[in-house]
């Protein structure tokens, strides 16, 4: 999205901010300074507004939602107001006060964030106020930027309403205590926010009780409380609730907490296999007759355990009551068992506990030992934060570049919006409300960086990109800090900055320090520049007058309100893909071109004439490689997370870590991000990323292997079917003659044949399968199957959809075969597929089947991903994720349909986000 002119144009001088260096901070400037807004402009009057009416429907055209004259401002897309609408505004649906209007929405949220902050002494005089009031207007109806989920729903509603969508729980070892965790979060869940809590406290399942009986163990109390959160709508709302739970490296549970996601989801498949409905959401469906899948889980690991891994050393876990070691093992075998979970079933995650102390503002005041549900925010146990996010391309400009003046301004003004929220919130226990007052912690952050690094002509995995990701995030936390210690000189410090003055100047000098190590490029530098003079002055200033906030920034997932701000990545996420599909009001899809694409052509210099013509060959080719006139320098601009057909480039996941890696050094928090990986990721490789991401001095990361989950996979298709196009489906049989191979094969000691029937020019259009005596059940099941391929084949399903939807799949016989292309396979049905595939597919489709390439002897050529990555940095993957076949698939194989309207979602950091109504599965 381009920002409108008026809303990139340079202000008059006298409304620039003053961001002069060392000793000119002007103690006489103003509470809040105005830049995008003259005194006396409404900034509702600015814009043009229309009335819209939205209509939410399900897959199969029901009604869910919808509201006439609904009125929005006429910039904002048909997305963006169904969401907000739907999930937004307050009132029933057919209630009179209902609110009717983003007008309405906004106002509520303003003018109480005002008034409160009148009333509480952060806007001194109405000057003040009138200004904060535009300033934040504009900021939201621009869509540059918007605060958390609960600050829309409650907030002008509540007398003391919940604002935080982050929440940090503690639990001591007691019935008691356990009862009132359960308590707290669905308080939390039924007010739109996410809870994170570490049950290393409870005592292992090996450990005894006073009563002379052992103790359940802390994954059997997570078992209820995992049921407990699934009755809950978080928000009142469609959204599920978000929690995550935590154990450290050394609690005696671990492995039982690491294989706990494992069992579940092999439950689930079992049940899929049974007939029940696959769908993750569905109502008594496979997943919801499972433990487990309402919480995210992580394993905290310390330098000393990565060390020993590293090492090929020794680990022992320790009895929570006593202290004293209850195993030892070769710590090598723990990461490999998160890994293989990992593999399994996309959790755990990790989360480097050593690496997070280090970077600790209150150590002085106890360790932090959880995060909320995606991993963004980490701090003190019993503790909140409330979010809120900058959409990064509306202070773009092609022309100009990054808007330096006006990002540090909406920095400033959301600092301080959200500090006002602080003490007027409600907390659910006195304990979070406490903690929350004292320490004050805020998560600001940004949305839509790889549509920003795509529109300036920079990959995302590359030194140019992650140079500019985080200058962008050095200025953002600089300048928060910045606009924190200048409400600390009017407000005073936070409560708990006197016993943390130290780690805390530390840590401030660490994230100053760390712009050091930035290569400043011609995009760049301007950015790390104007970041470089902010920290000096939060340095200064918070040494004089301390700090308002003991953190500032978090990089979360921007679910919802990503759409609410139109954006086109969330968080810190690259472009999904290229050709994105969008649903129609009257039924039926559309695959449009990403837009970003054009905005990078034309920064890379393309005249129009051929930023059409490449952008009509990405529409039909669904990939950049082989577009007329694009220059091979410039693929990599384009390359995103996900393939559109077998080949297409893709960010290798050392893309993702690495990105992680610049970013984190600039960010109070963390950053919320899983890092997908195609399906024929190993186990090894995912443990290698978990090293990498170590070393690389990432504080938290979760990696998802594509197909992975059970849940039910997404139709790669091409919408039309033979009624709609006028074409009739025609079956071509073979001759009665015909040439046909047959196979012997053997998986895991079971043998077989397979026959396959060819047309003349040697495509295949029957099967026959034999394993099993004449007349056994498995005999007759082989051949009903045999005979639905052979049919298919004849109606011209291709053989690489077919590859596609049954390779990979897993059940017994599973094992070792004698084919050196397929040494193990998951199943039969995995073997006979891979198999086809190896004999009809070409090299491209062989390698998205899993497939290992042999060279002319016939020996593995061995090009596994890290090795491919580690030689051409800045260069894709050609392993495309399964399931993008080139006919418009865009998001991962099995990714759930949304509840709601039934649209195939995206992963969105560690949850789930709806493309089309904006729901989401935890994330706000």
């Amino acid at each position: 999205m381009n920002p409108s002119p008026s809303a990139t144009s340079s202000p008059s001088p006298s409304q620039t901010p003053d961001h002069r260096l060392e000793g000119n901070e002007d103690r006489s400037r103003p509470a809040v300074r105005r830049f995008f807004t003259h005194p006396g402009e409404d900034p509702f009057a600015s814009r043009s507004w229309n009335l819209r009416h939205v209509v939410l429907r399900s897959a199969e055209g029901e009604v869910l939602f919808e509201q006439e004259n609904v009125e929005a401002p006429e910039s904002w897309s048909e997305q963006a107001v169904r969401m907000v609408a739907s999930k937004y505004f307050r009132g029933g649906p057919r209630e009179a006060e209902r609110e009717t209007s983003v007008r309405q929405l906004v106002t509520r949220v303003v003018d109480t964030i005002v008034r409160w902050g009148r009333e509480d002494g952060y806007l001194p005089t109405e000057e003040d106020a009138e200004t904060l009031r535009a300033e934040l207007a504009h900021l939201i109806l621009d869509q540059r930027a918007s605060f958390n989920s609960p600050v829309w729903f409650n907030v002008g509603v509540e007398e003391a309403p919940q604002c935080s969508a982050c929440f940090i729980n503690s639990v001591e070892d007691t019935m008691e205590s356990i009862l009132d965790l359960a308590k707290t979060e669905g308080m939390l869940f039924k007010y739109g926010s996410g809870s994170g809590t570490n049950l290393s406290s409870l005592r292992g399942s090996t450990e005894g009780l006073s009563n002379g009986g052992t103790a359940s163990g802390p994954v059997s109390f997570m078992r209820g409380l995992d049921a407990f959160a699934g009755a809950i709508k978080s928000g009142g709302r469609t959204r599920r609730a978000a929690k995550m739970v935590l154990l450290d490296d050394d609690h005696p549970d671990i492995f039982h907490f690491v294989e706990a996601k494992i069992e579940e989801e092999e439950k689930a498949r079992a049940l899929v296999d049974a007939g029940w409905d696959p769908s993750f959401d569905a109502e008594n469906g496979a997943y919801q007759s499972v433990g487990f899948q309402n919480a995210n889980h992580s394993v905290r690991l310390s330098d000393e355990f990565m060390e020993a891994v590293r090492e090929e050393g020794k680990w022992s876990t320790r009895n929570v009551t006593d202290g004293e070691a209850a195993e030892s093992f070769p710590a090598g075998d723990l990461l490999w068992a998160v890994a293989e979970a990992a593999w399994q079933c996309g959790d755990p995650g990790v989360q480097f506990s050593t690496t997070i102390d280090r970077w600790h503002t209150c150590s002085g005041t106890g360790p932090i030992r959880a995060s909320n549900p995606c991993s963004e925010f980490l701090f003190l146990d019993d503790s909140a934060c409330n979010l809120a996010s900058l959409n990064l391309l509306r202070f773009w400009d092609p022309e100009e570049g990054f808007d330096i003046e006006g990002f540090v301004h909406a920095c400033e003004i959301l600092i301080t919006a959200q500090e006002i929220l602080v003490d007027r919130a409600g907390y659910p226990t006195p304990a979070i409300g406490e903690t929350s007052r004292q320490f004050r912690p805020l998560g600001l952050g940004f949305a839509n960086l790889g549509a920003l690094l795509m529109a300036a002509g920079l990959p995302y995995h590359s030194d140019e990109g992650r140079s500019l990701a985080a200058s962008v995030a050095a200025l953002l936390t600089g300048s928060a800090y910045r606009q924190s210690a200048r409400l600390a000189r009017k407000m005073g410090a936070f409560g708990g900055f006197s016993d943390n003055r130290e780690p805390m100047l530390g840590v401030i000098d660490r994230h100053r320090d760390a712009l050091d190590r930035v290569e400043a490029t011609e995009r760049s530098g301007p950015v790390k520049e104007a970041a470089e003079t902010a920290w000096k002055e939060a340095r200064r200033l918070g040494g004089e007058h301390g700090f308002r906030n003991a953190q500032v920034s978090a990089l979360a997932p921007t679910g919802t309100i990503a759409f609410m701000m139109d954006c086109d990545t969330t968080g810190v996420e690259p472009e999904m893909a290229l050709v994105k599909r969008k649903r129609l009001v009257g039924g039926g899809t559309l695959d449009l071109v990403n837009k970003t694409v054009p905005l990078a052509l034309r920064s890379l210099g393309y005249e129009e004439e051929r930023v059409a013509e490449i952008t009509a060959w990405i529409e039909e080719e669904r990939m950049a490689a082989g577009a007329p006139n694009l220059e091979d320098r410039h693929l990599p601009v384009f390359d995103c997370a996900l393939a559109t057909r077998p080949g297409a480039r893709i960010i290798a996941p050392e893309g993702h870590i690495a990105m992680l890696a610049a970013l984190q050094p600039f960010i109070s928090g963390a950053i919320s991000k899983t890092v997908n990986v195609p399906r024929e990721t190993s186990v090894e490789e995912i443990e290698s990323l978990f090293l990498k991401a170590w070393k690389s001095g990432v504080k938290a990361v979760a990696i998802y292997r594509d197909g992975s989950k059970g849940s039910q996979p997404l139709s790669t298709e091409k919408e039309g079917t033979a009624a709609e196009t006028g074409d009739e489906a025609r079956r071509h049989r073979l001759p009665d003659e015909r040439r046909s191979i047959t196979h012997k094969f053997s998986v895991g000691q079971h043998e077989g044949y397979i026959t396959v029937g060819l047309y003349e020019e040697g495509q295949p259009g029957e099967i026959f399968l034999v394993m099993a005596k004449e007349g056994s059940t498995i005999s007759g099941l082989m051949d009903a199957f045999a005979t639905a391929i052979s049919i298919a084949l004849q109606y011209g399903v291709p053989l690489e959809a077919l590859v596609d939807k049954f390779s990979h799949t897993r059940f017994e016989p599973s094992g070792m075969t004698r084919n050196k292309e397929i040494p193990f396979a998951k199943s039969v049905t995995d073997y006979i597929f891979r198999w086809l595939a190896s004999k009809f597919l070409d090299a491209d489709q062989r390698r998205a089947a899993g497939l290992l390439v042999l060279d002319d002897q016939g020996e593995a050529r061995g090009e596994t991903l890290p090795e491919a990555a580690a030689t051409t940095p800045t260069t894709a993957t050609p392993h495309p994720p399964a399931g993008s076949n080139g006919n418009g698939s865009l998001y991962q194989q099995d990714a759930p349909a949304c509840r709601v309207c039934g649209a195939i979602m995206m992963r969105n950091g560690t949850c789930y986000g709806c493309p089309e109504c904006g729901n989401t599965s935890g994330c706000s």
